[in-house]
């Protein structure tokens, strides 16, 4: 009857957390029936409706929102219980799912994700990239690499680096074009931008001082992509100006395949942030992979600069 009443739980908190007890159920291999008589069968057992079912999403009721959160915490610590077990006995194991930018995850993040599991082979890797913002709790993830700080008071973010952006261009494009001076200068030049869910990154800020400006791309003259892996392939091709983080285009600079463009502006900074939910149990094998993060940033961020030069600086 306990083990019974763990799963309609753990079902019923997941229906939450994804908003459909359909795709609770997927997650937890039972079919819809199967979850919606599991469901019923606990509203029966604790004489309340837990969910509100006359919209077309499930929406939690006063009651459903207050057995949560005791759910929540139950489940984390029935889940910390067996995580401590099995680590005392194999080590750490079991998949950890991560989000990331594209350009990121590909070009960088996946180097250091082989150096962490060379050093705990029981553990596998789910690595989700988006230039968007993954949601947390529906996709699974448990713990994303963010550029910036949410604005989701649900989650949690860790620093974990500096980080600025910067303007850069291949030789064969400036050769063409020329090198702009001044941001007044960027209206004479080809960009390529990209864009997320919240819409394109095409205006950007400058300051010298206690001078600023702001130039905004016209669209419909921009080569554009939802990539940012892209984007940086399009400009080492020589398609335009981008505008990348530093720890994206940080080796193509030192290859001189892509310049820094303003050296002398400022530009807007938005650190590196390890996100993951305030409610969500962070199992050991994300504890540790947050801490190797955290030393990794640490040995990369004195390399990089010892290397380039913050622009404005």
């Amino acid at each position: 009857m306990a083990t019974d009443r763990l799963g309609d739980m753990r079902l019923f908190a997941e229906a939450a957390a994804l908003g459909s007890l359909s795709a609770a159920g997927r997650k937890l291999a039972l079919s819809p029936a199967a979850a919606s008589a599991r469901l019923f069968k606990l509203e029966a057992a604790l004489h309340t409706r837990l969910f509100d079912r006359s919209t077309r999403q499930l929406r939690l009721t006063e009651e459903g929102r207050l057995y949560l959160q005791h759910c929540l915490i139950a489940l984390r610590a029935i889940d910390e219980a067996e995580a401590v077990l099995q680590e005392g006995k194999n080590g750490v194991r079991g998949k950890l799912r991560i989000s990331a930018s594209a350009d990121f995850g590909r070009h960088l993040l996946n180097q250091w994700l082989e150096e962490f599991i060379s050093q705990h082979p029981e553990l596998k890797i789910a690595l989700i990239l988006s230039d968007s913002m993954s949601n947390l709790l529906q996709d699974d993830i448990d713990l994303a690499i963010r550029f910036g700080r949410p604005q989701d008071g649900a989650l949690v973010a860790r620093p974990l680096a500096p980080n600025w952006r910067v303007l850069c261009a291949s030789p064969d494009y400036l050769a063409r074009h020329g090198e702009p001076s001044s941001p007044e200068e960027l209206a004479n030049h080809q960009f390529i931008v990209l864009v997320t869910a919240a819409g394109p990154l095409n205006t950007f800020h400058f300051a010298q001082g206690e001078r600023q400006w702001s130039h905004t791309v016209a669209m419909e003259q921009a080569w554009e992509t939802n990539d940012g892996a892209l984007a940086r392939s399009w400009a080492l091709a020589g398609h335009g100006i981008a505008r990348k983080t530093i720890w994206d285009a940080a080796a193509d600079i030192r290859a001189g395949k892509l310049k820094m463009l303003l050296p002398g502006f400022s530009v807007s900074e938005a650190g590196v942030h390890a996100v993951f939910h305030s409610n969500k149990y962070m199992a050991p094998r994300v504890r540790l992979l947050l801490d190797f993060l955290i030393a990794r940033f640490a040995h990369a961020t004195e390399e990089l600069l010892s290397d380039i030069a913050m622009p404005g600086r």
